[in-house]
């Protein structure tokens, strides 16, 4: 374990993962816990990977921008790992040492989907690169958001913008990528809760909610205003 976080998990404070394949409702969901999670009175820090530090920031661009062919498998993961041993050295863990829970869109999980499933690279080379990058640190809950790869790829698409690059991909790749993130929720079913994300914004929001509040003893309220 990387000497920085020791003794990090004495604390009350707790780091909850919202992963997913592309537009299952992430990015809102998000913001509505760590909205939650300030107005219940606690410190909370909101991020997202790829990202979260300057540092990854600028490696995000590279990734997520311009053609699909641009990186292969390999190239992904070791760029997706440059950019979380950033977001981990310089948000995440001095973030959970200050007190704070997290709250992030996307984690290790993601890079174990994409380029270890569906990008045909295998669980077992993800995990000596993450052994190198990560260690055995985890977060503490992972919400894996379920929704069939036509629906979330129509709202991918609706939102636009030049990071579409894992988009464009296409429906067969994201087909796998949503088979490999429900067979990740089957492999520790205390780690992961698998959340249906097709539904109303409020609904899933409200089984999130109700996820935590049993898990952790809090008592999160949805304030539908947040998206």
């Amino acid at each position: 374990m990387d000497v920085r976080y020791r003794a990090i998990r004495n604390m009350n404070n707790k780091m909850i993962v919202i992963d997913g394949i592309d537009g299952s409702g992430k990015g809102v969901q998000t913001r509505r816990l760590h909205r939650a999670l300030v107005q219940a009175g606690y410190s909370a820090l909101l991020t997202r990977e790829p990202g979260g530090s300057p540092a990854a920031e600028e490696i995000r661009k590279l990734l997520v921008e311009g053609a699909p062919e641009k990186w292969d498998s390999t190239a992904e993961l070791l760029l997706m790992y440059a950019a979380r041993r950033s977001h981990l050295t310089d948000t995440i863990w001095p973030a959970l040492k200050r007190g704070d829970w997290i709250v992030s869109d996307r984690f290790a999980d993601s890079s174990r989907a994409f380029q270890g499933i569906a990008g045909d690279l295998g669980l077992d080379l993800v995990e000596k690169i993450h052994q190198i990058a990560v260690g055995e640190f985890q977060p503490d809950l992972v919400l894996i958001l379920d929704i069939p790869e036509t629906i979330a790829l129509e709202r991918a698409n609706l939102r636009g913008g030049r990071e579409n690059r894992f988009e464009k991909k296409g429906e067969q790749y994201h087909q796998k990528v949503r088979h490999a993130f429900l067979q990740i929720a089957k492999s520790n079913q205390i780690l992961y809760q698998l959340v249906s994300a097709d539904h109303s914004i409020d609904e899933v929001t409200g089984n999130i909610f109700s996820i935590l509040n049993q898990r952790f003893k809090l008592s999160l309220e949805l304030d539908p205003e947040v998206e």
